[in-house]
């Protein structure tokens, strides 16, 4: 690993929000904010859990217009600065296996996945997995998707992202975590039941690392601790934060 960077830090990250139950509104001109995950893109590269910056910023553009078009999202807190960065990040890892946990309606799962299928795919998945434990959440996820993934490549399960994790056969390349239960402490839970799986330089990304930091402390610990992950930075670019981590 590179410098030891624990976080990144926006300038105005704590007065960047969105409104929840308007996912698509555009909080800031596209320039403005294809710089600002440019710079924590930076950090990351730096931090040498990315080998480098470059991702299609057309077919970006691209996944994030069919979300708009095809997606019912009732709310999310994802916003269009996150959502550009967890595309970035996925389509410069490229995890050829991705496991998402706690995916809602699927707009989380999408954001990762997008970079594999439908308008923004850069690169082809072996296998891409979203889990929601609500049954109902899951089946609207799974509509979503589908009018993306048109070639039928992505899997969403109605089901306990543990389970999930810890019955997986195979590598895991990218882990999602924006699952809520146990306050939060079921992140902990999924990475444990994953962290055998993971495959050397695996990311972890964990949503909520700001606003939720102090019920994700234990989680935090274990993935900053040097003996478990090769380096992991605090990315705060809006008020949630997102902590990215490599195995």
């Amino acid at each position: 690993m590179n410098e030891k960077i624990r976080d990144h830090r926006s300038s105005d990250w704590q007065s960047y929000t969105m409104v929840y139950a308007e996912p698509h509104q555009e909080l800031e001109p596209v320039r403005r904010e294809v710089l600002v995950v440019e710079q924590a893109l930076r950090s990351l590269r730096q931090a040498g859990i990315l080998p480098h910056i470059i991702y299609d910023r057309e077919k970006m553009l691209a996944h994030r217009q069919a979300v708009r078009e095809l997606f019912e999202i009732p709310w999310t807190a994802i916003t269009p600065r996150l959502q550009r960065l967890l595309y970035a990040i996925n389509a410069i890892h490229q995890p050829a296996n991705l496991l998402a946990a706690g995916i809602f309606c699927g707009n989380t799962f999408i954001s990762n996945a997008g970079a594999a299928i439908g308008p923004g795919s850069c690169y082809r998945a072996n296998r891409l997995v979203g889990v929601e434990i609500k049954p109902e959440e899951a089946e609207r996820a799974a509509r979503n998707v589908a009018r993306i993934d048109t070639l039928g490549e992505a899997q969403i399960l109605a089901a306990d992202a543990v389970q999930v994790a810890r019955d997986w056969e195979g590598p895991i390349d990218l882990l999602y975590l924006d699952a809520d239960g146990q306050g939060k402490r079921v992140y902990l839970d999924i990475l444990e039941a994953a962290y055998p799986k993971l495959s050397p330089g695996a990311l972890i990304l964990a949503h909520n690392s700001i606003n939720a930091a102090e019920r994700l402390s234990e989680y935090l610990a274990f993935v900053r601790d040097e003996s478990k992950c090769q380096a992991s930075v605090n990315i705060m670019i809006d008020g949630e934060g997102l902590e990215v981590s490599c195995r």
